[in-house]
């Protein structure tokens, strides 16, 4: 069956921009086309339900929230001036005048309302964690939001793309009806969607940055296989490709047609554990494997100097890092067999470790942990799937172990912690069940702590009990490493790996 297609032509889209040239042919010769290859396709832009980066980032296109962070992950006001109360209950925000949906109708600070509560209401797997009191619009302005009680995290919260602001009601459609056609103050409006292939783009003719974006047409093209996407990208075909493999970045950096834009992120890769797993809810067996893997020697060799060896479920980009002042299980073979011998499963056992299939780093990262666990004998056979499988069990903790990475969403620890430490989030500790009441009073601590040395002290102390339970072992920090054509100039991408196209010009 064919997957369904999507069409959003206003006539409004229809502006022409400068002359230039992109992978595709335009549709006029002054309109520009900017063709941008990805390994996933666009599923969904329902901002509140969402969370995986092939929607993501996609849904950064078409809605922007009230503050935003920079390609340096700064947070800013955005899309909205504002101001905080001194004991930080009291949120203002002023709208800035004269913006517009994507469709030429007024922001207001009812629309704003409307987003902020619906997501309340929805939840979701990127929910607002902090207890608010009311959101009310003064007057066509401005959103006062009033908080129960202080909660540090909220401004940067915010920035998340799960906070961006839709038309009040909707615009009186369906949800389904609104996301096939979604509207909102981006740079971008959606002209043409297959939910199981590409997605393009057309500039918001409303955007409320003057001048930007500067290409007419954007297109995600769905290229799943690595070398496929490595091929059109050297042909021109394509005049951006998401993110590259470790191994084929050189050819790319080396090459006189294209460059790599590579920088450090907030990502992280790790192996979890089923904790509901009878083998892995003993921390004997979760810590005698994480001592027997030799992770720095897993890092030089499958990221080509693009990546630097873990010491914390914190990425070392975020703030409150504190892997370099926690004790951590690094490799040693002898503790490991000391740690099985502590364990209820001195002799081994087998077992299963899941990775999404077609991906050659996840595979090698897989055999490592297989041979690392014959060194103290735990069996493991590498369970590769077609990756919607592999999400459905992971969700369902359907798994044994499984490699697979986090990445922070805003600029706050909380980003992580929130999503590895509370079991009764929405991931249920990212699907691992790992439950700690320490950890969890810890996280909470640092939600309500001011920023400084008090937080600081609360998270490395966080850092430290997740370090010893092991319900996860970091692997490596990855830069993630995009492939970009020659002539193409101004793509930004911020930490979280958001590609940002407002500036994107032809050389």
């Amino acid at each position: 069956m064919r997957a369904k297609k999507y069409w959003l032509i206003p006539a409004a889209a229809l502006v022409l921009g400068l002359a230039g040239c992109g992978a595709d042919t335009p549709e006029t010769e002054d309109e520009v086309r900017f063709v941008y290859a990805r390994k996933a396709s666009v599923t969904s832009f329902d901002l509140h339900n969402e969370i995986t980066e092939n929607n993501a980032f996609a849904i950064d296109q078409v809605f922007e929230p009230l503050v935003m962070f920079d390609e340096d992950g700064v947070v800013t006001d955005y899309l909205a001036d504002s101001t905080i109360s001194e004991d930080g209950l009291v949120y203002t925000f002023v709208l800035h005048d004269g913006l517009k949906f994507s469709n030429g109708q007024d922001v207001t600070a009812e629309d704003v309302k409307y987003s902020l509560e619906r997501h309340l209401e929805v939840g979701g797997p990127l929910p607002i964690e902090a207890d608010i009191q009311s959101i009310e619009a003064v007057d066509d302005r401005t959103v006062v939001i009033t908080l129960n009680a202080a909660y540090t995290p909220f401004y940067s919260e915010l920035a998340n793309f799960s906070n961006g602001i839709v038309p009040k009601d909707l615009n009186g459609l369906s949800e389904e009806e609104f996301f096939a056609h979604p509207v909102g103050t981006g740079p971008f409006m959606v002209e043409e969607w297959d939910p199981s292939g590409d997605v393009t783009f057309v500039k918001n003719p409303y955007y409320w940055q003057e001048g930007k974006p500067v290409i007419d047409h954007l297109v995600f093209r769905y290229i799943e296989d690595d070398n496929q996407l490595i091929n059109q990208l050297k042909a021109g075909d394509v005049d951006a490709a998401d993110e590259i493999s470790f191994a084929n970045a050189k050819s790319i950096a080396d090459s006189e047609d294209t460059y790599v834009i590579a920088s450090e992120g907030w990502e992280i890769e790790e192996l979890f554990f089923n904790t509901l797993d009878e083998h892995f809810s003993d921390v004997h067996v979760r810590r005698a494997l994480a001592l027997a893997i030799n992770r720095e020697e897993m890092m030089q060799a499958l990221t080509f100097g693009y990546g630097v060896t873990a010491r914390s479920v914190l990425p070392s980009a975020l703030r409150y890092y504190a892997g370099d002042e926690i004790e951590v299980l690094d490799y040693d073979l002898d503790r490991a067999a000391e740690e099985m011998k502590l364990s209820a499963y001195p002799d081994g056992f087998q077992t299963t470790i899941s990775i999404a299939s077609g991906n050659y780093v996840r595979s090698q990262e897989a055999q490592i942990v297989v041979e690392a666990g014959k060194k103290i004998g735990i069996d493991i056979t590498i369970n590769a799937q077609e990756i919607a499988a592999f999400r459905q069990d992971f969700k369902n903790l359907n798994y044994d172990m499984m490699i697979n990475s986090a990445i922070a969403d805003y600029p706050d620890a909380n980003s992580i912690f929130a999503f590895q430490v509370d079991p009764n989030g929405f991931s249920q500790c990212y699907w691992t069940n790992y439950k700690s009441e320490e950890a969890v009073a810890l996280m909470d601590l640092g939600r309500t702590t001011p920023d400084g040395d008090e937080r600081h002290a609360v998270y490395s102390s966080l850092q430290q009990i997740l370090a010893d339970d092991v319900p996860y072992i970091p692997f490596y920090y990855p830069e993630r490493v995009h492939g970009v054509r020659a002539n193409v100039a101004g793509l930004v991408y911020r930490p979280n790996g958001s590609p940002v196209f407002t500036s994107v010009t032809f050389k």
